[in-house]
């Protein structure tokens, strides 16, 4: 009887152990989380800047706008004078004889100009700065070359004279451009047509 017990025993001790060991949880590994996803870095443009010079006007500036027209008023009873300012060199001719003026300005640009910086410029205000002296003026017409000239032509009156006028502007360097208006009395109109071929005879006249 003994040895029955102790056989059913070990028997019951074996299934017990064997139960247990069933009955152990499964140790599931966690998921592996996704390692964080990288975003790269934006490259970072560097910005140009432009190359910028002084605006002051160096003395080949003063000798360019002196020696721009040649001969063209050394002729007649035409008077010159000029000034330096901060940005420009500007000349100026007097003919008392013929009732006419003309100006001539160097333009600096320091940072470099674009079409767009002259389409601004040469606008409505500076039209008015420019004859702030005249009873009134009008733009006729403007024309452009291939290579930027551009031509203004305007009528005007001042002391109840009529004039014309007409003004160019020429990009001279990327950093320089060059302007000139000649204005005449209405008994003068046929002297401005040479003084025009002249200095511009790419486009003396809009056709």
């Amino acid at each position: 009887m003994k040895i029955k017990f102790a056989a059913w025993f070990l028997i019951f001790f074996v299934l017990t152990a064997c139960s247990q060991s069933g009955d152990q949880p499964t140790v599931t590994p966690e998921p592996q989380q996704n390692s964080p996803t990288l975003t790269p870095t934006p490259e970072i443009l560097s910005t140009v800047t432009p190359v910028c010079i002084s605006p002051e006007p160096s003395q080949d500036d003063i000798d360019r706008a002196l020696s721009f027209t040649g001969q063209v008023f050394q002729q007649e009873d035409w008077e010159q004078s000029h000034t330096v300012s901060e940005d420009r060199v500007s000349v100026s001719w007097l003919s008392n004889s013929q009732g006419a003026v003309a100006f001539l300005e160097a333009l600096i640009f320091p940072c470099g100009y674009e079409e767009p910086d002259l389409n601004a410029y040469f606008a409505d205000e500076n039209w008015t700065n420019v004859f702030a002296n005249y009873q009134s003026y009008e733009l006729q017409i403007e024309c452009r070359s291939d290579v930027g000239l551009r031509l203004y032509k305007f009528s005007a009156v001042s002391e109840d004279v009529p004039y014309i006028a007409r003004y160019w502007v020429m990009n001279d360097t990327n950093n320089r451009v060059i302007t000139f208006m000649i204005l005449m009395a209405g008994e003068s109109f046929a002297g401005i047509d040479p003084i025009g071929y002249s200095l511009f005879p790419q486009l003396s006249n809009c056709s």
